[in-house]
């Protein structure tokens, strides 16, 4: 019996991979249980599409999108997904993978094969709060995952969803900083939380994200996308 690693597909995007047409795999499961997941589904539920009924739909595709977003749930914590890539990658699409940073050694050698083109690195949190908030000790593979970015040609984002109960603006700041000590150049996304919307764990509303309170970074640029 194949496996059904793919929770759904969303068949078309132009909002996930930045200036390009795409669709997104969500791979079912995650390593993390963040509170304030908007997959709850994903995370905790199974894959329904085979990845050679995946294909399929993609070889309907070519020539009409651009790229492929792998994203989940966490989809590079699946065993076959190196070579789910690469098939992918075949075809003529264009990869983006976005990723909590769990999975390094992947990661590098995905780099390394030039199997991807563009990574979105979620940055849930600093060392001291990073098990709160993803129920993980995970920071120091998080931590490699950048490195190994800041150390590629490869174009990548860093983004967080900030909640105001769990993390507060002190502790936004300390995440500039550490992102700043890193030397990272590209854009910060902020994401505030957006309320009345189903998650992992129920969560009272958050209050928007005070910009001003943020400290300014020297190396990058911090965009702010707000929730609703």
């Amino acid at each position: 019996m194949l496996a059904k690693p793919i929770y759904n597909i969303t068949p078309f995007t132009l909002l996930d991979y930045p200036n390009h047409s795409a669709c997104i795999f969500w791979y079912a499961g995650c390593n993390m249980r963040c509170s304030y997941c908007y997959n709850p589904e994903i995370v905790l539920g199974k894959g329904k599409i085979t990845f050679p009924e995946a294909i399929s739909f993609l070889k309907t595709r070519q020539g009409l999108l651009d790229a492929v977003v792998f994203s989940g749930g966490e989809c590079l914590m699946h065993k076959n997904s190196m070579a789910q890539i690469s098939e992918i990658k075949k075809l003529g699409f264009l990869i983006k993978i976005d990723t909590n940073g769990s999975k390094p050694d992947i990661l590098k050698q995905l780099i390394a094969e030039n199997l991807i083109d563009y990574v979105a690195l979620d940055f849930k949190a600093i060392p001291g709060k990073f098990h709160q908030i993803t129920q993980s000790d995970l920071f120091p593979e998080f931590e490699q995952s950048l490195d190994i970015l800041l150390q590629s040609d490869i174009q990548f984002e860093v983004r967080t969803t900030h909640h105001s109960e769990l993390i507060s603006d002190e502790e936004m700041n300390q995440m500039v900083g550490y992102l700043d000590s890193k030397k990272y150049t590209g854009n910060y996304y902020i994401q505030s939380f957006r309320n009345h919307v189903a998650t992992l764990a129920a969560l009272s509303a958050s209050a928007r994200i005070k910009e001003k309170a943020l400290a300014s970074a020297l190396h990058f640029n911090i965009v702010f996308r707000n929730g609703s």
